[in-house]
């Protein structure tokens, strides 16, 4: 089995350069945004470009391809406006990401501040269903990530995420699964950087979302202690998860299936590298 180790790198200049980005520092998956994660609209990839970056997928073996929407999008807002366009927008990045070829594209549950949790889960699967409406999305597969509970942000609950996939799929033939950031798993109060706390943590992940339904890691320490329900991502080893934490994960026999994918912070050039470099000592 090849183990996958990747990062999110920028699409500035082009496709192309994400993807040659990844081959220079090793990775053999990665992760993009398909357009600006902070405007409303964006257009359409340019098709030469997206022939050429496939090709290097191609050649270099980078798979699987995941976008991550944007920051502005907020599929669980009970407020009826913001709801549709942030619809409109997610859409927008399922065509992007079908266009380019991705296999997952991570989506951010959102918040539904002022009203109640199911309230919120109601409106994320509406969101959900009519962003998806009359597309074919066959061989995309939306992934909602697990969060670290700031706030009225869904999903920092297991149960929460597979409520929304449940519901969704009685409404839509959106393929939906899940992704685990490590560093809000821990800040929402699962041990994941002890020994006992990571096999409770991926026995509950089993039982209520299904392993065989989360192909991404969002592999981030965290700058927080455990039940901080702070979202503060940190390099590996040098967090509350910790190196011996990571080892754990990265060696877990249910998890090294996975995608491990790298969002640490680069404060100095070159801490993408070093980071990835980390995931693999670890994992060996």
């Amino acid at each position: 089995m090849i183990r996958r180790f990747g990062l999110h790198t920028s699409i500035a200049g082009s496709l192309e350069n994400a993807a040659r980005e990844a081959v220079r520092v090793g990775a053999n998956t990665f992760q993009i945004f398909s357009a600006s994660p902070r405007l409303w609209r964006a257009k359409a990839p340019d098709p030469t470009e997206v022939k050429r970056f496939r090709a290097l997928r191609e050649k270099h073996d980078l798979y699987p391809l995941v976008i991550h929407d944007n920051y502005l999008i907020n599929l669980a807002s009970c407020d009826e406006a913001l709801r549709a366009k942030s619809v409109e927008a997610f859409r927008g990045e399922l065509e992007r990401a079908l266009i380019i070829g991705a296999e997952y594209l991570v989506a951010h549950p959102g918040n539904c501040k002022g009203y109640s949790i199911d309230e919120g889960i109601i409106a994320l699967v509406r969101s959900l269903v009519e962003a998806a409406d009359g597309l074919d999305t066959h061989g995309l597969t939306v992934l909602l990530e697990n969060m670290a509970g700031a706030g009225a942000t869904l999903g920092s609950r297991f149960e929460e995420l597979a409520e929304v996939r449940r519901y969704a799929a009685e409404f839509s033939s959106l393929r939906i699964g899940f992704c685990v950031d490590t560093c809000h798993t821990l800040s929402a109060g699962f041990n994941i950087a002890s020994a006992a706390g990571l096999r409770s943590t991926v026995a509950e992940i089993d039982r209520i979302l299904g392993l065989d339904n989360v192909p991404i890691i969002h592999s981030n320490d965290s700058k927080m202690p455990l039940g901080s329900r702070l979202d503060r991502h940190q390099n590996i080893g040098q967090g509350y998860i910790g190196e011996d934490g990571f080892r754990r994960i990265l060696k877990h026999p249910k998890l090294r299936s996975k995608a491990f994918i790298l969002e640490t912070p680069v404060d100095e050039p070159g801490d993408d590298v070093k980071n990835l470099e980390t995931l693999k000592r670890l994992a060996r």
